[in-house]
Formats: structure tokens, sequence, C-alpha cells
């Protein structure tokens, strides 16, 4: 189904539901093969010269880099599990996968810069000569295979996070490049191989705060977090003014993979009930302003659900209506 595909529901007097249905940004898969096989023929050309040369540098970077082959593998894998259709034990499909793969595209590429540094230090206090010419050859390789990679998915990154760290990871790897061929031009011209390492532990640094808000994001969403694309307070604000809504309860927005937000939500509306034009008129804002694309609307005359816990960044007024219950007991339910 195509992003302007929306369907609507009005099952009874008391209950609303909606959807807005959404692909993820693109279809990725040339570009991963493209980037996989690029990557395994740069890792092939950087051991075999390693080995050639003696080079630990080298040697240790092909292992690096096979550890890229994996991330793209991993992103993939998660990008393709994401678009498998929804069964009956698994009504959401397998978007999710798309979120684990970007949480553990960070986890690795951070284990991997944790290993650099880890090489880095002991290079330093034993700094080894390096033939220069040979390094720069391979690391201009590696620059051209890592920068064509990461342009590969340069387009998807903002929409999708899963892109974004099989980005993340290739663009950090033509770093690691370009600093491989500055320092071994420098140790070349002056001499100076202590800077191999100081190179690696800067660059390591600078690629570590890259990767953590891919790692912070990706984990938030594991956990049902609220994408930070969507201001829960604005999406509040937005339902409370719908005519004839008096107040909102029990409103959970979460991401079901990295390019699918879902929104389930109580509205109470004393004087009247939802019809299909007003239910997609708040699916079509939802999906328009915030980018959610499955939406879970109940609306009742009465509070007669007890409501969840008022999210934290929602202001007084919105904590207080989320706290009102019915004032009969007899008649509390839990719903979501």
């Amino acid at each position: 189904m195509s992003d302007d595909h929306d369907h609507d529901h009005d099952h009874d007097h008391d209950h609303g539901h909606a959807h807005a249905h959404s692909h993820a940004p693109a279809n990725f898969n040339r570009a991963f093969a493209i980037g996989i096989v690029l990557n395994i023929v740069f890792v092939a050309i950087e051991a075999f010269y390693g080995w050639r040369i003696n080079s630990l540098a080298l040697l240790a970077d092909a292992g690096h880099n096979l550890s890229d082959v994996a991330g793209l593998v991993l992103a993939w894998g998660g990008a393709l599990a994401g678009r498998l259709r929804p069964d009956a034990r698994h009504t959401y499909g397998w978007q999710r996968a798309s979120i684990l793969a970007a949480f553990l595209n960070a986890l690795l590429l951070l284990v991997a810069m944790g290993s650099l540094v880890w090489e880095a230090v002991h290079r330093l206090a034993s700094p080894q000569p390096m033939e220069g010419l040979t390094i720069m050859a391979v690391a201009a390789v590696g620059i051209v295979v890592n920068t064509a990679t990461a342009l590969l998915f340069m387009r998807g990154r903002e929409q999708d996070l899963n892109i974004r760290g099989a980005f993340l990871h290739m663009a950090a790897d033509a770093l690691v490049s370009a600093g491989v061929m500055v320092a071994g031009g420098l140790a070349l011209w002056l001499g100076w191989n202590w800077l191999d390492p100081v190179m690696s532990l800067l660059i390591a640094v600078v690629i570590v705060i890259g990767t953590w808000d891919l790692f912070r994001q990706s984990l938030h969403l594991l956990f049902d977090g609220v994408p930070d694309s969507v201001n829960p307070q604005a999406v509040y604000d937005f339902l409370a003014a719908l005519p004839g809504v008096a107040r909102v309860h029990d409103l959970h927005i979460w991401a079901t993979g990295t390019s699918q937000v879902a929104l389930t939500a109580h509205l109470v509306m004393p004087h009247g009930h939802a019809d299909d034009v007003f239910l997609k008129h708040a699916t079509d804002q939802l999906h328009a302003r915030f980018e959610i694309t499955h939406v879970t609307l109940q609306v009742m005359q009465e509070a007669f659900t007890t409501p969840c816990a008022a999210p934290p960044d929602l202001d007084a007024s919105a904590r207080l209506a989320v706290e009102i219950t019915d004032a009969h007991p007899a008649h509390h339910g839990h719903a979501h």
C-alpha cells in the first residue's frame, strides 16, 4: 500500500479505528548488494597487501573492514525482515527487526572502535616502522570503496534509523582510511611512525561520538520510547483540540520499525460519536504532521477505563486530563 492509502472503520458507537500504512522510504536491496561486494573485495586486497608487507596495521584494518560486511548484512537482514507480511502471531509483522539491526550495528561499530583504540594504545607504546607508499595506496582504495558505499545510503539516512546505521558504518570507515592515508604520508615524509596510532585514537573518538546517538535512539525505540521525530505534547494538543473531544487519555506513541510509528489513544466525546469523516481527518493529520502511520482511536461518551500513567513530559493540564478516571468504579476496565 502507498502512503496515501487510508482506510477507516467505525466499528460501533464507542470505538474508532483508523490506519495509514506506508513502506520504508525506499528499497535498498541493490545498495546493500553493491556495498557488500565492494567491501568483500576491499578486505581481500587489504589482507593480501598486509600479509605481503607484514603490516599489522593493514591486517588489523582488514579484520575491522570485515565487520563492515557483517554490519551491512545485518542492516540488510533487518530491512528485509521488516517487509515480511504480518500474520496471526505477528500482527505488526517483523518491522522491529530493523530497530534491532540498527542497535546491533551501532553496538558492532562501538566494539570495532574499542578494538581500534586497544591496538592504537599498544602501537603508541612501541611505534613500528611503516611502509608509507603501500599503506597510502591501500588506504586510498579504502576511501573510494567506503565513500561510494556510504553514498548509496545517503538519501535514506534521515528517514530510517537502520539505513542511517549502514551509512554511519561506511562513512566512519572512509574517515579511518583517510586518517591512515594521512598518517602514511607523514610517516613517509617525516618519519613520524607514532602519528599512525595517534590518528587512530582521534578518529575512534570522532566515530564514537557520531555513533552514540544511533546507539541511544535504537535502544530507546527497542523499549517502546516515543521516536525523537515526534513531539508527544504536540500530538496530545492536536487530539485534544479535535471537535467534540472533551479530553484525551491513555495516549501511547511508539515505533513498530525504524520508519513506522504507531499511536493509540482514548478520546472522551460526551456530546457525539466519531464518524468516518472525523476518523479520516484525525488519521490524515497525524500522518501529515507527525508521520504517524498506524492510528487507533477509542472513542467514548464517558471515561469508563482506568488510564495508564501520564507520560512524564506532558504539561500539568495534560497530566491532569490523563489522571481523571470514571466516577463509577464498578465499571472500570483497562484498555490499550
